[in-house]
C-alpha cells in the first residue's frame, strides 16, 4: 500500500513515530489496514530499515499495531473497554521489561551509602565549596577521581587533568567542539556503537567516518587512509560487539595519534566490570598526550546521578574548558562532593565489587538458558559489562525478535539498530544485544523466559 506520512526531516525516526500514531488516534489509519513492509517504507522515508522496524516494534508494544509472523504489521483492532478475555499473547500497553544494552540496575544503586556520604559531604563542605564550582569540577571530587581512575583503570594523571561533566555524552559534546574549532571536520567512530553518539558528533560539526569492526574490535588500520582529525573508540569492550581492542591494533592507535596529532577519544563505560580475570587497562595509560579518557557513574552507580568525567591531555584542556563556559553548564557541586566522599570511604569500591558478582551471575544465568533452550543461538564476546550479543539461529530476523519482544512488553535491540552506516546493518549475523542489567533481581527470569519465546515465535516455532 501507499502510505503518505508527514515527516520531519530532522527528526526522521521520532517523527515517523508521532505520525504513525497520530494516523491511527485520527482514523485515518484503520483497524485491519496493513502497513507497508519496514524495507519499503523506509526506502520511501530514506531511513535505516531498522529505524522503522524499530517504530513498528514501539507501536506494537503500545498496542497499536499487530504483528503477525510471517503476514507482516497491521494496525490493531482497539475494542473499546469490556468484560476480559483471553488471548494467547499478551499485548502490552507499555514496555514493560528491558533487556536493552547498557541498561544498569536501578534497584542496586547504593542509597544508604549515597545517603551516608551525601551528610558528610554536606557536614565537612565549607561555604566556598557550595558556591559555584569551577567549569572543571570540584576540587575533591578531581582528586577522588585522579585517585580511583589511577588505581582501578591505570589512567596517567592527576587532579588538574579531570573536568567532572554531567556525563559522557557532554564530555563527548565538549571535546567534539574543541576538535571542530581547531579547525578538525572529520571524526572516526567505530562501524557499532550509539547512534546519539554520532549524532551528538555531527552536532558539533563533525562527519562521523565508520571504522568496520570485526573480533580485534575496531579496525583501526583504516584511519591512515580516512582523513579524520580524531577517532572515538571503546577499547576495553566494544560496545555493542563485546570484544576488546587487540594489544597490535592499540599500539596501532597510538601511533597514528602521535604521528598525525590526532586525538583519540576513549569511551570506558563499563571497564571494571571484567568477570573472566584482570580488567582490561585504559587505553589512555600508553599515550596520556593523545587521549582523552571518558567515564561515567551511570553503570556503577545510576544514570539519575547526570555524573560523567574525562581525564583530558594538557594541550586540549583550556580547549575543552573554554566550550564548557560557553555553554553554560555546571555539575551539581553537591552531587560531586558526595562522589568524592563515597569513595573515600571505599563505598564505590565496595558497590563495584558487589555489581561485579551480580552481573558475573546473571551473564552466566543467561548463557546456561540459551544454550538449552536456543540450540544454534550463541553467546559471543567478552565476559564482561552488563550486556552481550546474542547470534541468531538460521533464518531468524533480529526484526521480528524486536517485534515479538515488543508484543510481549520487552525492549531489546538487534545489532543492526547500531550500525552507523546501511552497510553494516547486514554486515554481521543476526545477532541481538541483550542488556542482562536493567531488569530488577525478581524479574531478570521472566526477562530471559520472554526473550526466549520472542526468538522461538520470529522463527515459526513458539513452543521450542
Amino acid at each position: 500500500m501507499d502510505l503518505h506520512l508527514l515527516v520531519d526531516r530532522d527528526r526522521k525516526v521520532a517523527s515517523l513515530e508521532d505520525a504513525l500514531r497520530a494516523a491511527i488516534a485520527g482514523g485515518r489509519l484503520t483497524a485491519g489496514t496493513r502497513l507497508p513492509p519496514s524495507r519499503t517504507l523506509a526506502v520511501d522515508l530514506g531511513l535505516a530499515r531498522n529505524s522503522v522496524a524499530e517504530v513498528y516494534a514501539r507501536l506494537v508494544g503500545e498496542g497499536r499495531l499487530e504483528a503477525r509472523v510471517g503476514a507482516g504489521t497491521w494496525v490493531a483492532d482497539r475494542p473499546a473497554p469490556g468484560p476480559a478475555t483471553t488471548a494467547p499473547v499478551h499485548r502490552s500497553a507499555r514496555f514493560d521489561l528491558d533487556l536493552r544494552g547498557g541498561l544498569p540496575d536501578g534497584s542496586a544503586f547504593p542509597r544508604t551509602a549515597w545517603a551516608r556520604a551525601t551528610a558528610r559531604a554536606l557536614s565537612e563542605a565549607s561555604a566556598t565549596a557550595l558556591g559555584y564550582a569551577p567549569p572543571e569540577g570540584a576540587p575533591r571530587a578531581r582528586a577522588a577521581l585522579a585517585e580511583y581512575l589511577a588505581r582501578a583503570r591505570g589512567v596517567v594523571g592527576s587532579s588538574e587533568d579531570v573536568v567532572v561533566t554531567h556525563g559522557f555524552g557532554e564530555l563527548l559534546g565538549l571535546v567534539g567542539r574543541a576538535v571542530a574549532a581547531r579547525g578538525g571536520r572529520r571524526i572516526a567512530v567505530e562501524a557499532y556503537g550509539h547512534a546519539s553518539h554520532r549524532e551528538l558528533l555531527a552536532a558539533c560539526g563533525l562527519e562521523p567516518v565508520p571504522l568496520p569492526v570485526d573480533d580485534d574490535g575496531a579496525v583501526v588500520d583504516a584511519l591512515a587512509g580516512a582523513s579524520v582529525d580524531a577517532v572515538l573508540l571503546t577499547p576495553a569492550h566494544q560496545f555493542p560487539t563485546g570484544v576488546p581492542l587487540a594489544p597490535a591494533r592499540r599500539a596501532e592507535v597510538v601511533r597514528w595519534a602521535e604521528r598525525t596529532g590526532g586525538l583519540v577519544i576513549e569511551d570506558d563505560y563499563d571497564g571494571v566490570f571484567r568477570f573472566d580475570h584482570r580488567a582490561i587497562g585504559a587505553l589512555q595509560a600508553q599515550a596520556p598526550a593523545h587521549v582523552v579518557y571518558g567515564g561515567t557513574a551511570s553503570k556503577a552507580l545510576s544514570p539519575a546521578l547526570g555524573l560523567g568525567w574525562g581525564v583530558v591531555p594538557a594541550a586540549w584542556r583550556d580547549d575543552v574548558l573554554a566550550q564548557r563556559r560557553r555553554s553554560g553548564a555546571a555539575t551539581a557541586a553537591i552531587t560531586q562532593l558526595a562522589l568524592a566522599a563515597l569513595i573515600e570511604a571505599g563505598d564505590f569500591d565496595r558497590t563495584v565489587r558487589t555489581l561485579r558478582l551480580r552481573y558475573r551471575a546473571r551473564r552466566e544465568r543467561f548463557e546456561d538458558l540459551m544454550a538449552e533452550a536456543l540450540p544454534g543461538s550463541r553467546v559471543v564476546g567478552l565476559a564482561a559489562g552488563i550486556h552481550c550479543l546474542l547470534e541468531l539461529p538460521d533464518g531468524i530476523a533480529e526484526a521480528d525478535v524486536t517485534t515479538a519482544a515488543a508484543a510481549r512488553g520487552l525492549r531489546v535491540d538487534g545489532l543492526s539498530a547500531y550500525a552507523a552506516a546501511p552497510e553494516y546493518a547486514s554486515a554481521r549475523p543476526p545477532a541481538m544485544v541483550v542488556g542482562f542489567g536493567a531488569p530488577p533481581a525478581h524479574r531478570y527470569e521472566e526477562s530471559l523466559g520472554v526473550v526466549i519465546e520472542a526468538i522461538r515465535v520470529a522463527g515459526g516455532n513458539p513452543t521450542g
